[in-house]
Formats: C-alpha cells, sequence, structure tokens
C-alpha cells in the first residue's frame, strides 16, 4: 500500500495536469462576478464541473449552494473543503460587471479553482482508494455581509433565516454531515504574511440597519418646518466616531458606517435617510459591549434633530478560531515547499468571516496564501500570480484531506477525539436569533 507522501506525489502529479483547466475556472469567475445569494452563473460552472467528475451533488442549498460527497466506501470522518461564490460591490475595478458592479476583488474565485482541483485529484480512484471516510466539496453562497436591505428583505419574507452563507446552511442542516472543515483564503501581502499563513482569530460582528425618519419640508422656503433625518444620522455617526476612543485596544472593535440613502431630493428636507455598519470585536461579549454604545449614539442623533431612528441588529459571525491540530498539518505541508521563514503563524486579525461560525461547531481551519496583488476590497486587487493563486491551494487542500482520511482517517479520529466544540448547534442558533432586533426609538417619548 501506498503511503501518505506517495499519495500526495500523485495529488499534485494529477493537480499539475490539470492546470489550465483549473486556472481556467477561476478566470471564468473573475469575468462573471455575482454578489451574494445572487451566484446562480457560478453555481452552475460548479455543478457543471462536479458532473464532469461523476460526483454526487445537490444544488440550490441556501439560494445557491452546491455540495457535492464524494465517499470512499470505508468508514471515517467526514472532511469539507470549501470554496466561496459571492463577489464584492467594487465599482472601477477592471473586472467589475457592468450592471452590478459585482468584482471578485477578494479571491473567492481563486477559492473556487482550487475547490475545483482538489476535487479532481481527490476523486481520481488511485488515490481515493487509499482514504477512508467521505469528502464534501462544498461551494457556499454569500460569505461578503453585504446589501444589507436586500438580505433583510429575504429573511423577513421567511426565504432565509440569516444574512451570511454559512450561517445558513448551518441553520439548515447543510453541516450536520461534516466533522472538520477548512478552505483557503489568497492574499495579497507576501512580505507582511509570507506565502502561506495562519492567523490565531478574526473578529466577529454584528450587522445593523439603521433608518432615520423625520420631515419633508421645502428646503428653500421653509426648512424650519421640516426635521431634517440627514443631520440626524450625521450626528449618530458623529457620536460613533466620538465613541472610538472608549474601545479597548484589546477588544479590536471595529465599527465603518456607510449612508445609503442620504435623501430624495437637494431641494427637499430628508426625511428618511438609511445606515449600514457592522460592529466587529475580538469576542461576542466585546461586540455585544460595543454594539450597545453604538445604539446609544444612534438614539442621539434622533434626540438632537427630534427625529424617530429605527435600529435592527441582525446575527452576523462568529469570531474565527483556527483550529490548531489543522493548523500544524497545513504548515507541514506548506513549510517544506515554501521555506520556514515563509510560513507563518499570525496574531489576531480584524476582518471578519463566516467560517468562524463553523469553527466554533467543529475542527475548522481558515488559512491563507499568496498569488493576489492589490488591497482587497480594492480596484487594484487581482490574482497576480496564477500558480499560487489557483493551482496550489487545490494541492494543499487535498494534501490536508490526505492527511486526514489516510491510514484508516487515523489523524482525522485523532483530532476529533480531543475536541470539544465551543457550542452546539443548538446552542448556537438560539445565540444567534436571540441578536436580532428591530427597535423604533423616537426623541418624542424624551421628557
Amino acid at each position: 500500500m501506498a503511503g501518505i507522501a506517495d499519495v500526495k506525489a500523485r495529488v499534485a502529479q494529477i493537480v499539475d495536469a490539470h492546470r489550465d483547466e483549473i486556472i481556467a475556472v477561476g478566470e471564468a469567475i473573475l469575468r462573471a462576478p455575482e454578489l451574494g445569494f445572487k451566484e446562480v452563473r457560478t453555481a452552475d460552472l460548479v455543478a457543471h464541473k462536479f458532473a464532469e467528475l461523476e460526483l454526487d451533488f445537490r444544488r440550490g442549498l441556501a439560494i445557491t449552494g452546491v455540495k457535492a460527497r464524494l465517499d470512499t466506501g470505508r468508514p471515517g470522518p467526514t472532511v469539507a473543503l470549501i470554496g466561496e461564490l459571492d463577489a464584492l460591490i467594487v465599482p472601477g475595478h477592471p473586472f467589475a460587471d457592468p450592471q452590478t458592479q459585482a468584482a471578485h476583488a477578494c479571491g473567492h474565485n481563486a477559492q473556487i479553482a482550487g475547490l475545483i482541483g482538489a476535487a479532481t485529484a481527490l476523486s481520481a480512484p488511485e488515490v481515493l482508494q487509499h482514504l477512508s471516510g467521505s469528502i464534501v466539496f462544498f461551494a457556499v453562497p454569500a460569505e461578503e455581509a453585504v446589501e444589507v436591505e436586500y438580505r433583510y428583505g429575504l429573511v423577513r419574507q421567511g426565504t432565509l433565516q440569516f444574512v451570511g452563507g454559512k450561517s445558513e446552511l448551518i441553520a439548515r442542516g447543510e453541516f450536520d454531515d461534516i466533522d472538520l472543515a477548512m478552505m483557503i483564503h489568497t492574499h495579497s501581502r507576501p512580505q507582511e504574511n509570507g506565502l502561506a499563513a495562519i492567523t490565531a482569530s478574526n473578529n466577529g460582528c454584528v450587522i445593523k440597519r439603521v433608518r432615520y425618519l423625520g420631515k419633508a419640508a421645502h428646503a428653500g422656503a421653509a426648512p424650519e418646518r421640516g426635521i431634517n433625518a440627514l443631520y440626524a444620522a450625521q450626528i449618530g455617526l458623529a457620536g460613533i466616531n466620538a465613541l472610538r476612543e472608549t474601545f479597548r485596544d484589546a477588544d479590536a472593535i471595529r465599527v465603518h458606517p456607510i449612508i445609503t440613502k442620504g435623501g430624495d431630493l437637494v431641494n427637499v428636507i430628508p426625511a428618511d435617510v438609511t445606515l449600514e455598519t457592522y460592529v466587529r470585536g475580538k469576542t461576542a461579549e466585546a461586540i455585544a459591549a460595543a454594539n450597545t454604545k453604538v445604539d446609544r449614539a444612534l438614539k442621539a442623533g434622533a434626540l438632537a434633530l427630534g427625529a424617530e431612528v429605527e435600529i435592527t441588529t441582525l446575527p452576523g459571525y462568529f469570531p474565527l478560531a483556527n483550529d490548531p491540530e489543522l493548523g500544524k498539518l497545513f504548515l507541514a505541508n506548506q513549510t517544506p515547499l515554501r521555506g520556514a521563514d515563509q510560513c507563518r503563524q499570525l496574531g489576531h486579525r480584524t476582518g471578519s468571516t463566516d467560517m468562524g461560525d463553523v469553527s466554533y461547531l467543529m475542527p475548522a481551519l481558515h488559512p491563507s496564501m499568496a498569488g493576489a496583488s492589490g488591497d482587497g476590497h480594492a480596484v487594484d486587487w487581482q490574482i497576480a500570480d496564477p500558480q499560487m493563486g489557483y493551482v496550489e491551494p487545490a494541492k494543499a487542500l487535498a494534501w490536508m484531506a490526505v492527511d486526514l482520511l489516510a491510514g484508516g482517517a487515523a489523524e482525522a479520529t485523532r483530532i476529533l477525539d480531543g475536541y470539544r466544540p465551543r457550542m452546539t448547534k443548538a446552542e448556537y442558533l438560539s445565540f444567534q436569533r436571540g441578536i436580532l432586533r428591530e427597535e423604533r426609538w423616537s426623541a418624542a417619548t424624551v421628557t
């Protein structure tokens, strides 16, 4: 029987043999970006590739998710390899959709390319025969928590429970048959992060939609007869800014609101103004405390102008906690290739991901690999090195599956035996559902 090193070598050969196809997947998605819960063409491409590999798959999960299962025929745990389908809104990006302004400025197109490459290698009989348990290849929707108004509408009409893809999939039971999970993100700063990196943790967040309601009036002839909702919002935003020095550095709080509607006509006092924001932090407790302060600031804006404010707080993402045992396997594979100085364990990072939700329920890993250039979520982001951005993650994902499921799945079993989830699924859902809150507050109630 072949050793693990031999199986991994065969995986690398298969991925390299399909290099052009893997890159083509990433480039095709780059040129057809779609926003979360709308990734129809991207899901079609994934389904087509799964069908070509003769994988058993289901689609339409949380609207657009596609999930394939590869069963070895031998007992053992199930490992999920994950890629994200969605893009961002980045006007001015060279590959932005001209209608929606969606663009892959975060590398999710590379995630799907790597996922398809890993599926190609692991489904080969000469690889699969050495593994036990099962592998899930999971293309998931809507990691980027954007278009809050649109997604909240889906929640209100009962189409969704949550505004994030993995959260929704957890609620629908699509992670119930998975024991361990991992994915790989692309980064653009090898001088800072090395060629392969693992963070200790990432921020979680709650998501907020805020609506100020005033009174319209002629802006030139009779502004005193109106109640300016835009000015109320400006004071609320100023209050948030004044709070920043009250946040402890150790809590890594980030609050970054935008105005999505600032009025209707320039000669009408704005009567309906909306904001969106996240409140991010290192722990659930820190997020909750900061969120209370933010609500207080938002109400102050309404009080100052005599307006009303509607504050909707939606469950966002849990802080990410990368599993240390999975991290060791990832770095053990990458270090001989990249060099010890290029494989780094990083501290806390202040971005958020719904992989954090998965990490509260099972051993999960969300490392990153180089291959991009530019700034994430910006117009200059691109996959600058197709080999590193598209092809090497395919090998890395597949090697992790081999490590975990070869030898009777001994390594996966060992990790699971020593793992204690931070929450049960029931506890997780109860916590997340408890965050949703709609509050309407009026300055008129204050005496």
